[in-house]
């Protein structure tokens, strides 16, 4: 069976109603979800392991000084990308988290990639295959992520969104949090959250030093 099929009957879309509106707890909400892109080169998919919250008052937030001419995104109901170049070199993708008319952001740090790997090797040549999407940029630079994605509604049938399985008997997602990374200041809250034992979660892994507990079923943190 084409394994392109197998996919598309695994994800579904998700709805901005199923969206928690609280930065923090869409960062830990999205770990286990899917990101796909349907570029006229081809489809691109993965399985989120690794994402970052970046909530209201924190300063390293892209929307902590207000509406700007370049963070328009982040202001929009949740869900909506925003793209960035950072360093000069490299985009990443967050998407808005708070209702709309306030600026917070989850940073989209990793996935597992699942189809169209081939298209995110022409992408990211002679990377290996659990480096191809892991670290923000790598992850824009493999599915194809730049400055016409910024502003669109993962939500809204674009051809940059965002998913969930379809397979109901699917097992508990494991969720753990640490520190982020890549900053220089307010780096040490646990806003950083990973699913533990994925080879695909960016960063040193000395940092991954879970701050976990269990509830429902999975882990989550406290």
């Amino acid at each position: 069976m084409d394994a392109a099929r197998v996919v598309d009957d695994r994800i579904v879309p998700l709805t901005r109603e199923a969206l928690p509106i609280d930065t923090v707890e869409l960062a830990r909400f999205m770990i286990g979800k899917y990101l796909v892109h349907d570029s006229p080169q081809g489809r691109v998919s993965g399985r989120l392991v690794e994402t970052e919250a970046y909530p209201i008052g924190d300063s390293t937030n892209h929307a902590f000084r207000g509406l700007r001419s370049y963070n328009g995104a982040l202001f929009k109901a949740p869900g909506h990308a925003y793209v960035k170049l950072v360093y000069g070199a490299s985009y990443m993708i967050n998407m808005s988290a708070e209702v709309e008319g306030q600026g917070a952001a989850v940073l989209l740090r990793a996935v597992e990639p699942l189809d169209g790997v081939p298209l995110m090797r022409a992408r990211r040549p002679g990377a290996k295959h659990a480096d191809l999407a892991r670290g923000p940029g790598r992850l824009c630079a493999a599915f194809g992520i730049g400055p016409p994605c910024d502003g669109l509604d993962l939500c809204g049938g674009h051809a940059l969104w965002i998913g969930r399985s379809n397979e109901q008997d699917s097992p508990p997602v494991r969720i753990a949090v640490t520190k982020r990374i890549g900053l220089s200041r307010e780096m040490h809250e646990p806003l950083r959250f990973y699913e533990p034992g994925s080879a695909f979660v960016s960063g040193p892994k000395r940092l991954l030093e879970p701050i976990v507990g269990r509830r429902g079923g999975r882990l989550a943190a406290k």
